[in-house]
């Protein structure tokens, strides 16, 4: 009976061949409502003006929340495999799209 409940219950997650190739991104633009986060991930070049966003993720409060905690777990185990992930000078780009202040 338990077997049945947790076959039930697995999540089957389908990763096409064009989404598994990954998009390229140096840059996370970060705006929020009072019911949404909005990620934009931006690939900026140097000495190119502008740039396009190539994707953009839109989760709840709550999963933006869940993500953060995700991506900080994953940070640490990271950093004790490979040592300290090394902070770069802040992106200082003029970036205003409208909304809250955007940070990366």
């Amino acid at each position: 009976m338990e077997n049945q409940q947790e076959e039930q219950s697995q999540l089957n997650i389908e990763l096409t061949e064009e989404i598994a190739e990954g998009t390229y991104a140096n840059l996370a633009i970060i705006t929020h409502s009072n019911a949404e986060f909005v990620v934009d991930f931006v690939n900026v070049m140097p000495g190119m003006p502008k740039a396009k966003v190539k994707s953009r993720v839109i989760l709840t409060p709550q999963h933006a929340k869940r993500f953060m905690k995700a991506m900080l777990d994953n940070i640490k185990k990271f950093e004790s495999i490979h040592g300290p992930i090394q902070d770069q000078e802040p992106v200082s780009l003029p970036m205003n799209f409208g909304g809250p202040t955007a940070q990366a």
